[in-house]
């Protein structure tokens, strides 16, 4: 029987799902790869530096196979970049089912696009381009070239794949990813919330946007930009290429230089810097 689910991935502690752009480009495309088929309709999601969300609609076993797919998806790709190994096998997911009674489908669709807002990311959920945020009650929707119009070698190489093939009439955006409308049961989700106004009242009330006002320890930065930096500023302090390379009293110099550069808490000197949530508050101690 077809229900409703909202499938969160753990938290990432001590690694970044995404490190830089084309990894969200990437996962991007790999939710549509996943979506095509039918067997799945997703509502919504967002793809955050550690972790994930979708919110979608099926049988509990297709729901299951739509995320260890994307997640083996992923996995080969990590593998192939980054010579990372089973980086995923170890990140378990929760599957929670999610009523259409007493609006618990309207708090959870806003619970997951007030993601990007309670990390200090942006202002609003339409401004983050990684998920569904943009994607309803816009009166200027996201648009693109229809894949019918690309080459098959252009379209394997989107997708790092050679056995796919999605509708023509799915739209490429120009950011290089396809555009969550071609996928996502947005009329569903409209008639759910009913008015714009209804769904930014949930927005402003879920749990997330109450975890941005009370929290004391925002990122100033994302994820990404800090893990671009790394290097230079390794390079720059201590002759090394990385924070791999330090030990002792450098590795502490070094995470009280990134503190107060980036105004970096300990979750996220965790994240950048791949060592566990432990081991960072020792260092944060340190400094």
């Amino acid at each position: 029987m077809n229900k409703y689910w909202l499938v969160t991935t753990d938290h990432l502690e001590d690694r970044l799902w995404f490190r830089e752009e084309e990894d969200f480009r990437v996962g991007m495309n790999f939710v549509a790869i996943q979506a095509h088929g039918g067997k799945v309709k997703v509502l919504a999601f967002i793809l955050m530096s550690n972790h994930v969300h979708f919110v979608l609609k099926g049988r509990w076993e297709d729901v299951q196979a739509f995320i260890n797919g994307f997640k083996h998806r992923y996995s080969i790709y990590l593998r192939e970049k980054y010579g990372i190994k089973e980086f995923l096998r170890g990140n378990n997911v929760d599957l929670r089912p999610v009523s259409l009674d007493n609006e618990e489908m309207e708090r959870t669709v806003a619970y997951v696009h007030m993601n990007s807002v309670a990390a200090n990311i942006c202002a609003h959920p339409s401004q983050y381009p990684w998920g569904t945020g943009s994607v309803f009650f816009n009166p200027s929707p996201q648009s693109g070239t229809p894949l019918g119009k690309f080459s098959k070698r252009a379209r394997q190489r989107l997708f790092h794949s050679r056995d796919i093939l999605l509708p023509a009439d799915w739209e490429l955006c120009a950011d290089g990813y396809i555009t969550p409308a071609s996928y996502v049961d947005v009329k569903a989700v409209e008639a759910c919330f009913r008015t714009a106004k209804r769904m930014n009242y949930f927005n402003g009330n879920s749990s997330k946007a109450r975890k941005q006002l009370d929290a004391q320890d925002m990122p100033a930065f994302r994820d990404q930009i800090i893990l671009s930096a790394l290097p230079d500023l390794c390079r720059s302090l201590f002759g090394k290429n990385g924070f791999g390379e330090l030990s002792g009293a450098d590795r502490t110099e070094f995470v009280r230089q990134i503190r107060y550069r980036f105004s970096v808490g300990v979750h996220q000197i965790a994240r950048v810097c791949g060592i566990s949530y432990d081991d960072a508050a020792v260092l944060m101690e340190s400094v």
